[in-house]
């Protein structure tokens, strides 16, 4: 389902520079006069917030692959309604730093469940909302999780997210061919970025990709 505003997601494995580049972007169209939120997935909600300390921290809890799934969905379903889709209704860009795509790759490809039902879970949570962009930071794993590693350290013991940073790099190896086999399915959607590059040429690649796009939807 698509509405009046548009809607940007960035994807890719961990360490692949997303969150940087999202806010990068935000601040880049609020700079241009657009009309800008950004969030997140998991955690773009006060219940999103609780569901993400249980999905990304290593807190001792074992969580199958098919819990889970349903967490991410749970996490996603009130996202959308929430966050999503009231600025998307007024006309509004919206960047989400993840979204359903993700799932494809890590609880699908990586973990191995039946991708046709990640298929249904991700229309029922998201309500058939579909981003009109989605930014691919493509990386090579072992690259990815150095960053990662180095950006875990920076942070306090209780409060890192290194959850699936703990996987080895075949895990993360799956999830990358994953996305990259949902980017050839929807090349008009899906667009590669090289994230091995320096942080300016690649913000300067999403430019390109996303301004052409908001001109012809004509969103300010």
């Amino acid at each position: 389902m698509h509405y009046p505003g548009f809607f940007i997601t960035l994807e890719g494995i961990e360490g692949c520079g997303k969150t940087t580049q999202a806010k990068k972007l935000n601040a880049a169209l609020q700079k241009l006069g657009y009309p800008v939120l950004l969030t997140k997935e998991p955690g773009g909600t006060d219940l999103g917030k609780e569901i993400r300390k249980l999905l990304l921290r290593c807190n001792g809890l074992k969580i199958g692959a098919e819990a889970e799934l349903l967490l991410y969905a749970a996490d996603r379903a009130q996202h959308v309604r929430e966050f999503l889709v009231p600025p998307l209704e007024a006309g509004h860009i919206v960047i989400c730093d993840r979204f359903a795509d993700a799932t494809v790759a890590y609880q699908g490809y990586a973990r191995g469940l039946d991708k046709n039902l990640i298929a249904h879970i991700n229309q029922f949570a998201t309500q058939k909302l579909q981003p009109d962009v989605t930014i691919l930071l493509d990386l090579d794993v072992r690259t990815g999780l150095a960053r990662a590693q180095v950006r875990n350290q920076q942070s306090k013991p209780a409060e890192r997210e290194d959850r699936f940073e703990k996987e080895d790099w075949r895990f993360h190896e799956q999830v990358r061919q994953g996305y990259l086999a949902s980017a050839k399915g929807e090349p008009e959607r899906i667009k590669i970025i090289d994230a091995g590059k320096p942080a300016v040429q690649v913000f300067e690649n999403i430019m390109a990709d996303i301004m052409p796009l908001l001109l012809e939807k004509g969103t300010k």
